[in-house]
């Protein structure tokens, strides 16, 4: 071994899962080494397209959601999605969004008003990495190592050892570390080492993909620019993702269940007939990018020091952008558990509330995504055979499709219900009382101060969001200043548990005097008075509860 590193926690994987939980460790305190594949400053692929709101709060959090909204497509580039027989042809309908200009003036139409201080950013992942790889590389205490992977490790009860390989020249480090997580993408290595397995649906739809630079496209299209655009017509079913607002496309061809895969498919012939243009127009295949649709989730996400994340713990066809939002909320619920174990306050036992929360919220949403996934197929084939004809007959098959599309994809690219919704049911360290948190679906939410739920967003009397007067620990929200909270912060403070007291105007839908949010803006306990025993609900969200 040529060097030996010792660090508190090794994050294999620098995308943007891994870089969002080495940021979230380092602004807690925590050191942290991050070992990426990647030669320092080699682009990531153009897959990811969709930042959520609720990635976007936490990237808020992290001091970083400003450059981002200041990244991807031009500002007054529409964001809108469009459905059309092809990318060049007549517009069935359309999901208007706001261009990032307007993305916090805009009201009216199905993606305004937003119950967030931030809303969704339409931003490819080429954009979005570099930008939380500087931020990262900011961070005091968070070290990168390019062009490495993790070649192997093995653990005891009060270590991880693992070795990486420098690729280029084949020199190896030794690293010690307190605590390894995997968010090395659904081929991880770090998976199938802790012996994790991935269980579900091997293959729900096969996609041929083209990565393309066509500067002269954004001109042939006779309907307003979209930031997606789909092409609904018999001959192929596609969409196109405008990536810079200029000159390149990603351009999905979504293949029928008869034809073998994409490498029986002419792509040439296919792009042309989703773009709908002929032989003479001229563009550059960058790179072919072909995947299969899946919804696999891993069997476990942690071997005892050992934790996977993003695509590593599970993978999904990419419908809403809930694929890498996903892994940006499993890095966000990981980086304060592991923060609260290492900074001295937590007990281990708080650590098994990652798997027994983030377990079930991945398995609800990629059922919602599989389930949208098979009924967009149903769309796709359906097209009727006369859509683009120049008559009444298609004009009302164009009109029928549009109204199709319209209600089937506004819930998936308007998701309140997949960003808001989700709630921990079943953790160790929240203290539930017996109520049912409200249901929720991909569009449609409850905001609710049921412990488990997400904290519902206020804007304050000053116009500040209640979400920027949350503590780095626990907070108290009081919303009747009689109430003495001095017994609950003399109890955490007897534990070393960071507990702020914020005091707030009654306020729906709040509909009791008390609210504990957790660090990643969950309700972890709520009531009309302290409890009885204030040390018994401290220990609980520490994680020394049996």
């Amino acid at each position: 071994m040529s060097r030996e590193i010792e660090v508190p926690v090794l994050v294999v994987g620098g995308g943007p899962v891994g870089l969002t939980l080495a940021i979230d460790l380092a602004r807690r305190g925590i050191e942290v080494l991050v070992v990426e594949r990647r030669p320092r400053g080699a682009p990531p692929p153009p897959k990811c397209n969709h930042v959520a709101a609720r990635s976007m709060e936490i990237f808020r959090r992290l001091g970083v959601a400003g450059a981002l909204r200041e990244a991807g497509l031009p500002a007054d580039y529409p964001n809108d999605v469009s459905y059309r027989t092809r990318f060049t042809g007549p517009e069935l309908t359309r999901i208007p969004i706001p261009c990032r200009r307007d993305r916090f003036t805009a009201t009216g139409g199905p993606d305004t008003d937003w119950p967030t201080p931030e809303p969704p950013h339409r931003i490819n992942q080429i954009f979005l990495e570099p930008i939380l790889f500087a931020h990262a590389e900011a961070q005091g205490g968070l070290r990168i190592l390019c062009d490495s992977e993790v070649t192997g490790f093995e653990q005891d009860d009060d270590e991880v050892r693992a070795v990486a390989r420098h690729l280029a020249d084949g020199t190896e480090t030794a690293i010690r570390c307190r605590y390894l997580v995997g968010c090395d993408g659904g081929r991880s290595a770090i998976r199938r080492a802790m012996g994790a397995t991935l269980e579900g649906d091997a293959v729900i739809q096969r996609v041929q993909s083209s990565y393309i630079r066509a500067p002269a496209l954004l001109d042939l299209q006779r309907e307003a620019p979209a930031w997606a655009t789909f092409s609904l017509n018999p001959e192929r079913a596609g969409n196109v993702y405008a990536i810079d607002g200029r000159e390149r496309w990603v351009v999905h061809n979504y293949l029928r269940p008869e034809e073998a895969g994409p490498e029986a498919v002419d792509r040439d012939a296919a792009l042309r007939a989703i773009l709908g243009v002929g032989p003479d127009f001229a563009y550059e295949l960058i790179a072919p990018m072909d995947w299969v649709g899946r919804r696999l989730v891993a069997d476990r996400i942690r071997e005892r020091r050992v934790f996977i994340a993003g695509d590593a713990a599970h993978i999904w066809v990419p419908y809403a952008g809930y694929g890498m939002n996903a892994g940006i909320a499993d890095a966000a619920n990981l980086a304060w558990l592991l923060a609260a174990h290492l900074a001295g306050w937590a007990e281990a036992g708080i650590l098994a509330a990652h798997e027994a929360e983030r377990g079930p919220i991945t398995r609800q949403v990629s059922h919602f995504v599989m389930d949208h996934a098979h009924a967009m197929a149903g769309q796709r084939g359906g097209v009727p055979a006369e859509i683009e004809a120049d008559s009444a007959q298609g004009a009302a098959a164009r009109r029928a499709l549009g109204d199709k599309a319209y209600a089937l994809n506004v819930q998936q690219y308007c998701c309140a219900g997949l960003n808001f919704g989700c709630f921990y049911e079943a953790s160790p360290i929240i203290a539930h009382d017996g109520e049912a948190a409200p249901g929720y679906s991909m569009a449609e939410f409850t905001p609710s101060t049921v412990p488990g739920c997400r904290l519902p967003h206020l804007v304050l009397q000053d116009g500040a969001s209640l979400y920027d007067r949350l503590g780095d620990g626990y907070t108290l929200l009081r919303f009747d200043a009689t109430l003495d909270a001095a017994p609950l912060r003399a109890a955490a403070a007897a534990r070393g548990v960071p507990l702020a007291l914020l005091d707030l105007a009654p306020t729906p839908p709040y509909d009791r005097p008390l609210v504990l949010a957790r660090p990643d803006q969950h309700i972890a306990w709520r009531g009309d008075a302290i409890p009885a025993d204030p040390t018994a609900l401290i220990e609980r969200i520490r994680g020394a509860a049996a």
